[in-house]
């Protein structure tokens, strides 16, 4: 048996099923290394614009003179974006082309950071806020989409490759927010616009992919509609809503977030009234957050070489089961163990952008899965925080918070092994290569 022979037995059923449709007749040769870099820069922007106000929310509540009403809307519209948003992503991807929809997502991102630091009122830093927003949205859902369709042979490297950039960004503005506001000058609004910049970034190198990837397209439905190969519907793809595994994956996406916003949330809040000082608690929630870059490229490349992903999901769960325990026992004794096991059960999120990945056959099956698995996710996700926050606040405590916390993994490991079944919602959904 050749080598060839050998990697392509090798590589998970999934990946052997998906039948890839290329995404252009007259593709560059540079646009595959310029694209990757480019998945890399958008990761990188989809998490900052939500980080950097975290660590600066005090001050920008105090300057924009606004009530709890409207600060406690704010941290909700995030997941309420990534829901709303992420569902009209399949429309305009049919429309214009997964390329050209990060590349305008881009744009919106950079367009809110650029626009909110110079909101005098919490009604237009709301708006701005939701442009940057609905950018990401759009991004979250695409990425997967078009790893898919321009590296159908590498979707487990290329996703953890964007998902440890998505860590990486997230992780950077959390903890370089409030220095670089320092440096400049103490404003809040200077901390928060520096972040536009590196949005800019990332419009002017999508700009060029978009234009090759819309002349590629342009190329291949004139060779279609003359004859010279096949045409292939863009919107073609199945019903989601009547497969199991595209409803697991949803429910997993939806209980993974909801446990990584309540460890964004309180986290630093269990720590400190255990006796854990403000500053280390800091420090302990930011040990939680780094380890999502190396384990978020290695998780993916993992889960990619496998059949079934369930026994990764199990793991991950167990992880975050024995870190609850601790904070429930021993918040303070041992700390830093909770921290990173915690840190390692919230890479739940790479296992599941990968799963999106393996679970459709076809780049249209993927965005509508994407699509259907993150918008239902999100939503599933926005109560968590609150409830947590109402549990602690009533129960003068945080033994009943992580008995909730500890019990909420319960069905998202469960969740996790059918989601990481060797199956594809078209095979589900009775559809025929």
């Amino acid at each position: 048996m050749s080598d060839e022979e050998t990697k392509t037995l090798a590589r998970p059923a999934a990946d052997r099923a998906t039948v890839p449709i290329p995404p252009a007749t007259a593709q560059p040769t540079w646009l595959g290394p310029v694209l990757i870099v480019g998945i890399v820069l958008a990761a990188l922007n989809l998490r900052p614009a939500i980080t950097s106000l975290s660590a600066l929310f005090e001050e920008t509540r105090t300057g924009l003179g606004m009530s709890g009403t409207v600060a406690g809307l704010i941290t909700s519209v995030p997941a309420l974006c990534f829901a709303v948003f992420g569902v009209t992503a399949p429309r305009l991807s049919r429309r214009f082309g997964p390329v050209a929809v990060v590349c305008a997502g881009m744009a919106a991102v950079a367009a809110g950071l650029l626009i909110r630091p110079f909101a005098s009122g919490a009604a237009g830093f709301l708006a701005a806020s939701a442009l940057s927003l609905a950018g990401i949205a759009l991004t979250n859902v695409l990425l997967p989409v078009i790893v898919k369709r321009y590296f159908p042979d590498r979707v487990g490297t290329m996703t953890g490759l964007y998902s440890m950039a998505l860590a990486a960004g997230t992780s950077l503005a959390a903890a370089a927010t409030v220095p670089l506001t320092g440096a400049l000058g103490g404003s809040w609004r200077a901390g928060l616009l520096v972040w536009a910049a590196l949005a800019v970034a990332a419009v002017l190198l999508w700009l060029p992919i978009a234009r090759a990837a819309r002349r590629a397209d342009r190329a291949q439905a004139a060779a279609a509609r003359s004859g010279a190969s096949a045409a292939v519907r863009s919107d073609a793809g199945p019903r989601v809503a009547r497969s199991r595994t595209a409803w697991a994956l949803a429910c997993y996406f939806g209980l993974q977030a909801t446990g990584a916003y309540i460890t964004m949330g309180w986290l630093p809040q269990i720590f400190r009234d255990a006796g854990v000082s403000a500053s280390a608690a800091g420090v302990l929630l930011a040990v939680t957050m780094v380890m999502g870059v190396p384990l978020a490229f290695v998780i993916p490349g993992l889960a990619g070489r496998m059949k079934n992903q369930g026994a990764i999901a199990v793991t991950l769960g167990v992880f975050g089961l024995t870190g609850y325990l601790g904070l429930y026992f021993a918040p303070a004794a041992g700390a830093w163990a909770w921290a990173l096991l915690l840190g390692v059960s919230n890479c739940a999120f790479p296992l599941v952008i990968t799963m999106i990945g393996l679970r459709a056959k076809s780049p249209a099956g993927v965005v509508k899965l994407s699509a259907f698995a993150q918008s239902t996710g999100y939503l599933i996700s926005i109560p968590g925080p609150l409830v947590i926050g109402t549990l602690y606040q009533h129960s003068g405590g945080w033994d009943l918070p992580l008995a909730l916390m500890a019990g909420l993994l319960v069905p998202q490991i469960a969740l996790g092994v059918l989601a990481g079944r060797d199956r594809t919602i078209e095979d589900e959904c009775g559809m025929r290569d």
